[in-house]
């Protein structure tokens, strides 16, 4: 089966419409961040995921790290999905999901040496499925995603290999890597940013080669 593409970054209600045109299967939307691109405030995200028909995915990408306070930011916004982008508090999973029962937890783990294989295996355990970034949580100002760069592939297929949910590979891809990151990884689905755009904004040309280059 071919991995789902998810088109993040998304920042009007005729992006979402070429991304959903071209194939995506999610959509991201980038809420208030530390750093990164793509963000929008939360009353343009609700307006966006009004238009998004299902079965496509809205995924609110939150830097909040409180359970009460990214089940509040889900509220403003009503998305399908929470992808949680930085180390959740207690890893209180529990309550979000108690608030939000119907509401599909992805949370990001940056991946950046063996801990972070030990770190997803775990989460496995908690969330609805796992995003692997390139970011960096650690550093003064956190990247928490939107780097453009790839990470070790090698340790994003042990991950695919163990997790007991679902994985998506993001991290510096586009159409010159899609299908190796593909091959090597094998991964429930794939992530993609800056890889589609040209000046911020969703190219057209790019979108349809990166699709042509991932076998779709």
């Amino acid at each position: 089966m071919k991995p789902r593409i998810k088109i993040c970054c998304i920042n009007s209600i005729n992006e979402a419409k070429l991304a959903i045109g071209f194939g995506a299967s999610a959509l991201g939307l980038v809420g208030k961040m530390p750093s990164g691109p793509g963000q929008i405030k939360d009353n343009l995200i609700a307006s966006i995921i009004k238009t998004v028909p299902p079965p496509i995915a809205t995924f609110l990408l939150t830097s909040e790290t409180k359970a009460e306070d990214i089940v509040a930011h889900q509220q403003r916004v009503h998305s399908s999905t929470i992808q949680i982008v930085d180390a959740l508090t207690e890893r209180n999973y529990r309550l979000i999901r108690k608030q939000l029962p119907f509401t599909k937890l992805v949370q990001v783990i940056h991946v950046i040496d063996e801990s972070s294989v030990d770190e997803a295996i775990e989460l496995s355990e908690e969330v609805d499925v796992l995003l692997l970034d390139s970011g960096n949580p650690t550093l003064a100002v956190k990247e928490l995603g939107g780097t453009g760069r790839v990470h070790n592939w090698q340790l994003s297929k042990r991950i695919v290999e163990q997790s007991k949910v679902p994985v998506f590979l993001a991290g510096g891809l586009n159409a010159n890597n899609v299908a190796e990151a593909i091959a090597t990884v094998q991964p429930f689905g794939v992530d993609i940013c800056s890889g589609v755009r040209t000046g911020g904004n969703l190219d057209e040309a790019k979108l349809e080669a990166f699709f042509k280059a991932g076998g779709y």
